[in-house]
């Protein structure tokens, strides 16, 4: 699944893709950085550690989100 989250801080949104069927699991930043993950675990754990829902223009879609990526692991 891809997401895109908006800050104000971006004309281009975050973007996190967790796709475990093709093994990918990265996310790109405000800035356009970006992180890759070996898991969806690790993915969700780095998430819930450095952003928050304030960090975003529309805070419940990080919360779906997160919601959404923990069903995942199940």
């Amino acid at each position: 699944m891809d997401y895109q989250l908006q800050t104000p801080d971006s004309a281009i949104p975050c973007e996190v893709t967790c796709d475990p069927d093709n093994g990918r699991f990265m996310i790109r930043k405000a800035d356009t950085s970006g992180e890759v993950f070996n898991s969806a675990e690790e993915l969700t754990d780095w998430l819930e550690k450095n952003w928050t829902e304030a960090m975003f223009t529309e805070p419940g879609t990080f919360d779906t989100m997160i919601a959404s990526l923990k069903q995942q692991k199940q």
